[in-house]
């Protein structure tokens, strides 16, 4: 891709990169989802991969009213915290099915993370380019992400309470 050469050039691109990084992770909590443990947590994560296929529909509604491109661009980020969730969780997990859920939960929450980065930038780069309807859209995105990063939150206090602790 060439240089970005405005912000409505810089958006396009946050936009692209995000539709990436929710693909990738979709397919990382897929195989993550099977590792889990707690009912709920399952539950979280399956209802978290129907929300990001909002997301990532949202986007390519937002690129196609931005007369852009309407493709991806691979997040080379979103690679990387896949590449670090699947080692943990599947190469490296413990046997203890909290102290699992606990791992899959962090890692669950540093993609989350990313996303949230992500989205609130591009709703400030909306904002600056006049766009309000990508606004609304994109900072309903963020609260969707802030609601679900929450409770897992709540799940992890949960399982810490009850995984094996040394001595």
């Amino acid at each position: 891709m060439p240089a970005p050469e405005s912000l409505k050039d810089v958006y396009a691109d946050e936009l692209k990169d995000l539709w990436s990084a929710n693909d990738q992770m979709t397919q990382a909590l897929k195989t993550i989802t099977e590792k889990v443990h707690d009912p709920k947590l399952k539950q979280t994560f399956e209802s978290s991969i129907k929300g990001i296929g909002k997301h990532a529909d949202t986007l390519k509604e937002l690129l196609a009213d931005a007369d852009e491109e309407v493709e991806k661009e691979h997040c080379k980020g979103m690679e990387g915290l896949v590449k670090e969730a699947l080692k943990h969780v599947l190469k490296e997990a413990p046997e203890d099915g909290e102290l699992l859920d606990l791992v899959v939960i962090s890692q669950y929450q540093r993609m989350s993370h990313y996303g949230l980065a992500g989205f609130g930038t591009a709703a400030a780069y909306a904002k600056a380019l006049g766009l309000g309807e990508h606004v609304t859209k994109l900072q309903a995105i963020v609260a969707d992400i802030y609601k679900a990063d929450e409770y897992a939150s709540k799940l992890a206090e949960k399982a810490a309470k009850k995984a094996p602790k040394k001595d």
